[in-house]
C-alpha cells in the first residue's frame, strides 16, 4: 500500500515562501523543489543563514541599518538604543556623519556602537572634506592630505574592522560645469580617486567605499553626470538616498517609484536602480538615506509604504543594504520617525523581521 505523507508544520511551509523572495548575489533565492522526509511528515530545509563576505557584501539578503537621530544632536548611543528598542531588533548598520579635518573618525563612541558585545555592527561613516575645492584636493591640497594621513594612521591603529566609508554624499548639487570651477563632475571624482588612494596606500585598507549620488532626476539627466564615476578600483558600492513623500505630488508612489524615480520632463531616464544595473553592473546597490515623510494629510501611506517594501523588494536583487534616515520633525516639516502612527510602527517592525532582511556579521 502507497504510503500517505502529510504536510505539517504550517509556518515552515509559510517561512519558505517567504525565503523564496530572498535577495542573492545573482537574484532571488530560490527553495530547493526536494523535500526531507523524517518518518511520514515532510520537512521543509532550514534556510541557508546569510552573512558578510568580501567588502561586506551578503553571500543572501540584505543588510539592515539606520541613522538615528538625524539632524539632531541625540544621535549615538541613545538614540539608536531607542531606535532598536522600539522597532524591535538589532540594526546591522549604523550610520554617522562627519565634515572637515579637524576630527578623526571612527571617534570613541563609534568604536564602541560597532563592537558592543553581542550586537556587532557595520559603521557607514559619511565624510564631506570641506577644506578646499574638490579640484584642489585631487592635486593633493597640503591641509587635507595632513589630515588623511593621520586619519590613515587613526584607524590602522584603532579600528581594522571593514566599514563603509562614504565620500561627499549627495555631491550632485554642488557640481560647476565651468573650467576653472574646481566643482566639475571630473573634480569630484578626482577628489573622491585622491582620498582613497592616498588612505589605502597610508594603511587604512579595511575602507569599503560607497559612492553615494542624491539621485535627483534633474542632475543624473545632466550630461556630465557620469563623468562624475572615479572608477571601478575605488568605488566599491554605490548608493544613493532616496525618499517618499506621503502627500500626493512630487515623490508619491510605491517602492519601486522609489527605487526608479521618473520625471515626465526627462522621459528617457530609466530610474536610478535600472541606470546603476546598466552602467555597473557588478557593483552591490545601497540604499544609503531612505524613508517617507510623514504628513497628517494623508497619515496610512506610511504604514502602505513599508508593506510595499515587503512585497516588492525581490525585484530588485542589486540592493544589498538599506539605511533608514530616522528624524523627527526638522525645520522643513519633514519627518520620516517609524512611529509616527502605531500603525506604521506595526509595519515598520514586521518588515525588519523579513528573513531577507535577516544578516550576521561574517
Amino acid at each position: 500500500m502507497r504510503q500517505i505523507f502529510r504536510v505539517v508544520a504550517l509556518g515552515a511551509v509559510l517561512a519558505m515562501a517567504v525565503t523564496a523572495s530572498a535577495i542573492t548575489p545573482s537574484g532571488p533565492a530560490r527553495t530547493a523543489t526536494r523535500t526531507l522526509v523524517s518518518g511520514d511528515e515532510r520537512v521543509a530545509p532550514a534556510p541557508r543563514p546569510c552573512h558578510t563576505a568580501y567588502k561586506l557584501v551578503p553571500t543572501c539578503g540584505i543588510l539592515w541599518g539606520v541613522a538615528p537621530g538625524a539632524r539632531t544632536e541625540e544621535h549615538g548611543f541613545d538614540a539608536l538604543a531607542d531606535f532598536e528598542r522600539k522597532t524591535g531588533r538589532h540594526q546591522a548598520i549604523y550610520h554617522a556623519y562627519h565634515h572637515g579635518i579637524r576630527q578623526l573618525f571612527p571617534t570613541p563612541q563609534e568604536m564602541a556602537i560597532a563592537r558592543q558585545p553581542g550586537k556587532k555592527r557595520v559603521l557607514l561613516l559619511n565624510w564631506k572634506p570641506e577644506s578646499a575645492s574638490w579640484a584642489t584636493i585631487a592635486r593633493g591640497d597640503r591641509r587635507t592630505d595632513a589630515f588623511l594621513d593621520q586619519l590613515a594612521a587613526h584607524i590602522h591603529r584603532n579600528f581594522r574592522e571593514p566599514f563603509f566609508f562614504a565620500i561627499h554624499h549627495e555631491a550632485e548639487d554642488q557640481v560647476r560645469e565651468r573650467a576653472g570651477s574646481g566643482y566639475t563632475a571630473r573634480d569630484y571624482a578626482a577628489m573622491f580617486r585622491h582620498v582613497v588612494t592616498r588612505l589605502r596606500a597610508h594603511g587604512a585598507d579595511n575602507l569599503v567605499t560607497v559612492l553615494v549620488h542624491m539621485a535627483y532626476v534633474p542632475h543624473t539627466t545632466k550630461s556630465w553626470f557620469s563623468d562624475m564615476y572615479p572608477g571601478d578600483d575605488v568605488v566599491d558600492w554605490i548608493g544613493f538616498d532616496t525618499y517618499s513623500y506621503s502627500d500626493p505630488g512630487y515623490g508619491h508612489g510605491d517602492f519601486a517609484e522609489l527605487l526608479n524615480r521618473r520625471s515626465a520632463m526627462k522621459p528617457r531616464w530609466p530610474g536610478f536602480y535600472n541606470w546603476v544595473r546598466a552602467h555597473h553592473p557588478r557593483k552591490p546597490l545601497m540604499v544609503a538615506e531612505w524613508g517617507v515623510w510623514f504628513s497628517k494629510r494623508n497619515p496610512g501611506h506610511m504604514a502602505a509604504f513599508y508593506r510595499e517594501v515587503g512585497q516588492q523588494i525581490g525585484h530588485f536583487p542589486a540592493i544589498k543594504a538599506m539605511v533608514h534616515f530616522e528624524t523627527p520633525a526638522n525645520q522643513k516639516g519633514q519627518d520620516s520617525s517609524v512611529d509616527s502612527t502605531p500603525a506604521a510602527l506595526r509595519e515598520y517592525r514586521r518588515l525588519g523581521r523579513l528573513p531577507v532582511f535577516q544578516v550576521s556579521l561574517g
